[in-house]
């Protein structure tokens, strides 16, 4: 299963932002890493930079590789319509994203690994592909047994907090999901502007 494994904060440090969710040492140190501290000043980007950067920004923030995410976005440009909310649905459908939407996980990662280790199905079978896409009209559910009830009822009610997304169907009792229609940009609200994401690629 390829993800990141490098240092998290350090990369939430170089784009001033929580890519990775909140974290206290991206409070303390709210400037980019560096041996000069604060006092650093961040060199004017390039135009090629500036859209790198926002290009890594949503890799990062989904987890993915340079290779997964650049065959999304070949799909999505391939499909009808605005390419960058395109890219930003099928970013948002994949399904350890929207298990960590509706709250049977605290983070992306932890969505990632229980989706591989089975703990969720779709449709009644189990799906263990974290890249699997949702689609509305899909149901999603935790797994039948004590041991993936319980992990879940603890990212539950850590979750409390963040509310399910509105194209999002959930029965906390049930433990169960339905996607009922792909989500708009305004409810992603993405960290990154994905047009400079479809520029950098169609360069």
């Amino acid at each position: 299963m390829a993800r990141y494994k490098g240092p998290r904060v350090r990369i939430s440090r170089r784009f001033g932002q929580p890519i990775f969710g909140p974290s206290k040492y991206l409070e303390r140190r709210g400037y980019p890493p560096g041996v000069h501290g604060p006092k650093s000043s961040r060199r004017k980007l390039s135009d090629y930079g500036a859209h790198l950067l926002e290009k890594q920004k949503l890799r990062y923030q989904y987890g993915l590789l340079e290779r997964q995410f650049r065959r999304i976005f070949e799909i999505a440009s391939k499909r009808r319509g605005n390419t960058g909310e395109t890219l930003l649905q099928l970013l948002e459908t994949r399904l350890d994203n929207v298990v960590y939407r509706i709250g049977f996980a605290t983070t992306r990662p932890f969505a990632r690994q229980l989706v591989s280790h089975g703990h969720v199905r779709v449709n009644g079978r189990k799906v263990n592909v974290a890249s699997f896409n949702v689609k509305p009209g899909d149901v999603i559910e935790v797994k039948a047994i004590a041991a993936s009830q319980q992990i879940v009822n603890k990212s539950l009610e850590s979750a409390q907090i963040r509310p399910v997304p509105e194209w999002i169907s959930f029965s906390r009792d049930a433990m169960r999901a339905q996607m009922m229609r792909l989500p708009t940009r305004q409810e992603i609200q993405p960290i990154a502007n994905e047009q400079m994401v479809v520029e950098f690629y169609s360069r």
